[in-house]
Formats: C-alpha cells, sequence, structure tokens
C-alpha cells in the first residue's frame, strides 16, 4: 500500500510581479498570508509511519524563518509567483525528505499551485 500525509505551514510575506503589465494589481507590491501545505507519500516504515510529522516540521522551520515577514522578491532568484515559490520549497525539502511528493502553496483561501518533485 501507498499512504499521504500531509501537514500545514503558514506564514505572512509581501512581493510584487513587475513583469507584469501596468494596471494589473500583482504589479504592486502586495502581500498575502501564505499557507504551504506539505506531502510526503510511500510505504509504512518500521515506525507505521510514511515519515514522522516532526520530520516535516523540522524541514520546513528554517524554510518558513526565511520567508516570514520578508518581501519575497529579495529571497527567490525569480519572479515570486505562488509556482516558483512551490519550486524554490521542494528544492529546499527534498534533501531531507525523502517521502516528498508535492507541495501546495495557497496565496488566499481561494488559490492554490501545486508543485510536484
Amino acid at each position: 500500500m501507498k499512504f499521504t500525509v500531509s501537514k500545514r505551514f503558514s506564514f505572512e510575506a509581501a512581493h510584487s510581479l513587475p513583469h507584469l503589465p501596468i494596471g494589473h494589481k500583482c504589479r504592486n507590491i502586495h502581500g498575502h498570508s501564505y499557507v504551504v501545505e506539505v506531502f510526503c507519500s510511500g510505504p509504512l516504515d518500521a515506525r507505521g509511519f510514511v515519515v514522522d510529522f516532526a520530520e516535516i516540521s523540522d524541514a520546513m522551520r528554517p524554510i518558513v524563518d526565511q520567508l516570514d515577514h520578508q518581501n519575497l522578491n529579495d529571497v527567490l532568484p525569480l519572479y515570486s509567483t505562488a509556482e516558483n515559490l512551490g519550486a524554490w520549497i521542494v528544492e529546499r525539502l527534498a534533501p531531507s525528505l525523502p517521502t516528498l511528493s508535492h507541495v501546495h502553496v495557497h496565496e488566499t483561501a481561494r488559490t492554490c499551485a501545486r508543485v510536484e518533485r
């Protein structure tokens, strides 16, 4: 059998998308209450876990600390879209979470980008 577990994390951050046309509301600096959900999939280990939730927290803690209350344009090497943010997070999580399958990045309650490993 294959199992999937997830854990949610949140942080506040600002960003702008200066490559968008003048008049597009996301071109201006604005903030979001981001929610990132980390998904890990696989068989159960000897403990009965896909991964211990504490291991997910340990892997995400430095990432959230780096992003919280920051301007994402100063942190990410690419445009600070939800998709690029998700890819940036996956790249950092993958070495310490071998069962990582994907992340969801929610900018708002109604928007989400899914990035698969």
